[in-house]
């Protein structure tokens, strides 16, 4: 399956989606290369960027959902990369 580099900005204006938000961001983190947050106190909101390498539908599938969450506004920007063979992950013998 091919992948894309992406970014998901995110402004959180409601507190009380953060374990929704956190909860969702962890059902996709075999996808997240990193993640950034910035808490705005003078302005009542916190900012959070993720950073992905992900098949396409996973990337719209996560913004979408954390953009449905009371509060929470999310957004995709894609990067102009070719897409990439996702590498095959082998499980360990046991």
């Amino acid at each position: 399956m091919e992948t894309r580099v992406a970014l998901i900005g995110i402004v959180v204006e409601n507190p009380a989606s953060v374990a929704g938000l956190n909860d969702i961001l962890h059902q996709y983190g075999r996808y997240i290369i990193g993640r950034m947050g910035l808490p705005y106190p003078k302005r009542g909101v916190s900012i959070i960027s993720i950073a992905l390498d992900a098949p396409g539908d996973a990337i719209s599938a996560l913004s979408g959902k954390l953009g449905m969450l009371p509060g929470v506004t999310a957004k995709a920007v894609y990067s102009k990369l070719p897409p990439a063979a996702e590498e095959a992950h082998e499980e360990p013998n046991r």
